[in-house]
């Protein structure tokens, strides 16, 4: 199971509470974890990736073994640990201002 850290509002619009813990198939990437996580909460659908684009949202941020993994691309391979659900795939939204 692969273990995704969604921020604080998405946790609230999914109605979830903690680590959401998901059934993801080799090879695991970005993009197969943003597929299930919007085939299991739809709600989330447009608020991590762009509807149209399916592109990542400029002010989020993905993070995997404490790498930021934003700008890699969405099919590259994640590390063994976040397969093996030793370490979670952490959404953070980026922080923005002036």
């Amino acid at each position: 199971m692969i273990r995704v850290v969604l921020p604080q509002h998405l946790r609230t619009l999914a109605g979830v509470d903690g680590e959401v813990l998901l059934a993801v198939d080799a090879p695991v990437t970005q993009r197969s974890i943003l597929d299930a996580l919007e085939a299991r909460y739809p709600m989330l659908c447009g608020t991590i990736r762009d509807h149209a684009t399916r592109k990542r949202r400029p002010l989020v941020r993905f993070f995997a073994c404490a790498e930021d993994v934003s700008h890699e691309s969405p099919d590259a391979p994640l590390p063994d640990a976040i397969a093996r659900g030793d370490e979670p795939f952490i959404v953070i939204g980026a922080v923005a201002g002036g």
